[in-house]
This record gives structure tokens, sequence and C-alpha cells, in this order.
């Protein structure tokens, strides 16, 4: 079968042998996958003299169906999620654990993004967030976007803050009106947006140097706030702004408990619903849910569609300054 790699920077589209199905896996046949461009672009850059496979979103049919699994059937349509189960490639063998029954009504497309959708969920759970709070999203590509979107939809009060017009306007075609390109014309209207006593959170899913920006938003939380880095951004802030206000600046891992656990993953044993509430593989499920009932929409951020051969082009977009925010390769 074909799947995309990474090697000294280039990309490639190797053979593999189709995966083996194992207790507790599902066999999935790949109808489209999605590029996360930060992850994936990380290990372009670092120029890997090993090859790396690349990717984990996808949606496929259900091929067969390993020992043990009774909630996913032959036939059905899934989202699946994470490396090394998922990736860009025709065939995957995912733990049950990591896939969700897509409807009929939903674009298999939007499904596709189904880690990142995930991703977005937990980084609000590490927030803590809870009814009638407020939170900050600084940095509006799809990660951001998705994230700014649950958060209204959860009905906290939100904010978002993005350098590209663009990505501003996307969601205020969602309906969120606190939104802006400027950090000046944010900081002013902060109060209507968030009440008088400052952010309850403010998540950062922007990339590059932190310490001017994480220092800005202790400015913007209330005193026990919260900052919560998403994206790769350095995280050097300074201490008496955090001292100042007590706050708590945490990092957000992935899409939730059982991520890089072997035993949750590989082995597909679930976590007790009782102690472990919310999942990597219930938060997909969350995922699937919004875009099911209409609370969240990614159509608009998925301005490239490519063929499985036209992958160099796919990523090519990514090294360079483009209007390209989502990408899927459809099979």
């Amino acid at each position: 079968m074909k799947t995309i790699t990474t090697q000294k920077g280039s990309i490639i589209i190797a053979e593999r042998e189709k995966p083996e199905l194992l207790r507790g896996h599902v066999l999935v046949r790949t109808t489209y996958s999605a590029i996360s461009p930060g992850t994936e672009m990380i290990f372009v850059r670092q120029a890997s003299d090993e090859p790396v496979t690349l990717g984990y979103n996808a949606v496929g049919i259900v091929e067969q169906v390993g020992e043990g699994v009774t909630h996913i059937k032959v036939g059905q349509l899934v989202a699946c999620y994470g490396a090394p189960y998922v990736h860009h490639a025709e065939w995957l063998a995912v733990p049950a654990n990591l896939v969700a029954a897509v409807p009929d009504h939903v674009d298999p497309m939007e499904a596709a993004f189904a880690g990142l959708g995930a991703i977005a969920i937990h980084a609000l759970r590490v927030a803590d967030l809870r009814f009638g709070e407020s939170v900050i999203v600084v940095g509006l590509g799809i990660l951001g976007n998705l994230i700014a979107q649950i958060a209204q939809a959860a009905a906290y009060r939100t904010m978002g803050l993005d350098v590209r017009v663009d990505r501003v306007a996307m969601l205020q075609e969602r309906g969120l009106t606190h939104v802006y390109q400027s950090q000046a014309e944010m900081e002013e209207r902060l109060p209507d947006a968030v009440g008088r006593f400052g952010a309850d959170a403010v998540l950062h899913c922007a990339s590059g140097p932190g310490e001017q920006l994480i220092n800005s938003s202790l400015s913007w939380i209330r005193d026990r706030g919260k900052i919560v880095i998403v994206g790769d951004l350095t995280a050097r802030f300074s201490r008496e702004l955090m001292f100042g206000k007590e706050a708590q600046v945490l990092i957000s891992r992935a899409g939730g408990p059982g991520r890089y656990d072997v035993g949750y993953e590989r082995d597909n044993r679930d976590y007790p619903v009782g102690y472990v509430r919310w999942t990597e593989g219930r938060n997909v499920e969350e995922y699937i849910r919004l875009l099911a009932e209409g609370r969240i929409s990614i159509k608009k951020l998925i301005t490239n569609v490519y063929s499985f051969d036209e992958a160099v082009e796919a990523y090519e977009n990514y090294r360079r300054p483009t209007e390209t925010i989502g990408t899927v390769f459809k099979y």
C-alpha cells in the first residue's frame, strides 16, 4: 500500500505492507486523511535521515474488525486518530478505542480532522472552564479556529486574536463577535467580552517565540487565571507577572488521557468512565457529535483537496506563506 513519509526534509510516497489486524483493532480502508500542519511540518523541518511516516487524522470504511470489538461494525464509516496507527495511508489498522462512527449526514472531509478535533477539545478541558467563564484563543489557524468554535458551542465567553484578517473573518461569519486582528483593539474590548475581572483562561495556538505573547496574556487574565500552551510556542515568561496573578501556566498534550499509553492504545484497554470521564477516544466521539449537530463546521477551513499522488505540492503550501489552512488527501 502507499503511505506518505518524510526524509531529509523531502516528501516521499512510499510502499509499505498492509497493516496486520490485532485483537481489539479494526481494519479501515481510508477515504480521506487530513494534514495537521503544526505537527507534521515539525517532522518535515527536522530533516531526519530516517524516514518518518506523516499524519494522524483520517476517515474511512471498516473492512474488518478484530477479536473483542463489539461497538464497531464492518461497513461503518469511522473517524480515526493517533499515530502510529493512523497516518496518510491507503489502509489503517486502528485500536477500536481510537475510532468513532460517523453519521451519514456528516461530511467525511470534516470528519477526517478528528485528531485535531480531539486536541481542540482536550485543550479546553485542560483549561477546566465552567459555564459562564471566558477564554481568549490566540492564533486562529485550523486548531485555534476549532477551539474558538467549540468554546462558543459550550457557551463560554469567547475572544479570538490573529494577525490574518481572513482567519478573523471566518470566525466572525460563524457568529463570534469578539475576534480581532489588532491586539490593541482586543485589549480595549476585553471588559465587554469577558467581564471586568479579566479572562479565566488564554489558550495559545500560535507557534514561535512566546515570551512577549505570554507576558501580554498574563495581563488579560483574572487573578489566578490560566495560560494554556497548545501550539509550538516557546514557554518563556515573566515570573513577576505570573506571581502577581498567581497564574497557572499549563500545557495541553495531544487529544486527551490515553495518548502515548500502550495499554490504552495498542492493547485497546479503555479506562473506566467512572474514573476517567474523557479519554482521547471519547474526545473524538465528541468532535463527531459537534459536527453532526451543526454546532461547529470546518468546511470553509478546508482550502485544498489533493489526490494522494500530489503530496509534494500539498506540503509545499505550508513551507511558504499562502492562504492554505486545511488540507485533505482524497483516496
